[in-house]
């Protein structure tokens, strides 16, 4: 897993059975919210999510693609590691990794993320602090 060291942010989750599909493989439905959980992490971790708690300001996922590389399945474990892409104007980028246990890429995704208003239902530009944050994970 040494390749993937430029991602400082990992979480875990158990395979469950109700993640399988009728192929008894984790269903595709299953890693869109495997990465669901790599970018909760990323917002716990970066401030986004304590932000808005206090604000009424935080993020909004516009997009996400997953491309699925291997299988994964039932006993087992997703591996989900997570790193920042790019950072725009009003918006910033995510990249993830899904692995097994044993290490191998099952998924990688990308996210496409606004900074968000939800008072004035509109972006706002990326802020300093959070531009800071983000150069630390």
């Amino acid at each position: 897993m040494s390749e993937y060291s430029d991602y400082k942010l990992s979480v875990d989750i158990r395979v469950d059975w109700s993640d399988l599909d009728i192929y008894e493989h984790v269903n595709n439905v299953s890693y869109m919210r495997f990465l669901q959980s790599g970018r909760v992490n990323f917002w716990e971790a970066s401030g986004v999510y304590d932000y808005y708690r206090k604000s009424n300001q935080g993020t909004m996922l516009v997009s996400t693609k997953c491309d699925f590389k291997k299988s994964l399945f039932y006993p087992g474990k997703a591996i989900i590691k997570t790193k920042l892409d790019f950072i725009g104007n009003t918006s910033f980028g995510l990249k993830h990794v899904i692995l097994n246990e044993n290490g191998e890429l099952c998924a990688e995704g990308n996210d496409v993320i606004v900074c968000f208003d939800f008072d004035k239902n509109e972006t706002f530009p990326v802020p300093e602090w959070l531009r800071e944050s983000f150069s630390k994970l």
